[in-house]
């Protein structure tokens, strides 16, 4: 049954946390690694709704934060060899179907190996136009912003910038996500409310929406649910609702 789409205030950057794949495993009695590649499947599911929709541009996906170094090492070896695995089967796919694909985060921790996949990922699908397609990977919205403030005082040591041009502009311009719009929607699945370090920065004004269904049971249905929330919401910036209505109505 195909999912009603509803274009309403459709957000252009959907966020999404993909929480929940080693407890839909453990429910089910399996190893966590079958949860993993659940999940694989549910992300699939998710980029075909978004891409099939011209009102959303950029889809963002948590999938390796800078924190996850932290699980148990045979996880971390099993998550390395599925993503890789991924991108060797995917790429081509997102490729036919017009995605751009692009990687945040301090990719030099990876072998040499998945580096180069990533970055052949990202040339082949440059140009690519339906949606952009953001995977986070030892992504951390602290080091983002650590990161960025590293550029930026480089360029004052070099003469390229004063410490009195550097405002919220400048900043911006030097993080992960500079030259794509801010996410209007994050959605964290699996229960957890909390934002766990993603895009610390551009969620300043970001709808947030929680749910209890596991990533790999999150279908085409529950973001189309998720995307009702957000349109059911006045998003107001810091002005008034009468402020906000008087800007529709002129």
């Amino acid at each position: 049954m195909p999912v009603e789409r509803l274009h309403l205030a459709t957000p252009r950057h959907i966020a999404i946390i993909m929480d929940g794949n080693g407890r839909w495993a453990q429910q089910r009695l399996l190893p966590r690694a079958v949860g993993h590649n659940a999940g694989v499947k549910a992300v699939r599911k998710i980029v075909e709704f978004c891409a099939a929709d011209p009102h959303i541009e950029v889809l963002s996906l948590f999938a390796f934060s800078s924190e996850n170094w932290r699980r148990p090492e045979a996880e971390v070896t099993l998550l390395m060899r599925l993503f890789l695995t991924t991108l060797q089967n995917e790429i081509e796919k997102l490729h036919k179907n017009n995605i751009r694909l692009r990687f945040i985060g301090d990719c030099s921790a990876f072998d040499e190996t998945l580096q180069k996949k990533m970055r052949e990922g990202e040339t082949k699908t440059k140009n690519n136009t339906a949606l952009t397609l953001i995977i986070a990977v030892n992504y951390g919205g602290r080091w983002d912003l650590t990161q960025a403030c590293q550029q930026i005082s480089r360029r004052v040591a070099a003469g390229e910038l004063t410490s009195h041009a550097i405002n919220e502009n400048v900043l911006n311009q030097h993080l992960s996500l500079a030259t794509l719009p801010e996410p209007d929607l994050f959605i964290r699945t699996g229960g957890e409310q909390r934002v766990s370090n993603f895009m610390l920065w551009q969620l300043a004004y970001t709808e947030l929406y929680f749910t209890p269904i596991l990533w790999p049971d999150f279908t085409e249905i529950a973001l189309q649910e998720a995307i009702t929330s957000f349109q059911g919401r006045q998003r107001r910036f810091g002005h008034t609702g009468d402020q906000i209505a008087a800007f529709a109505n002129s």
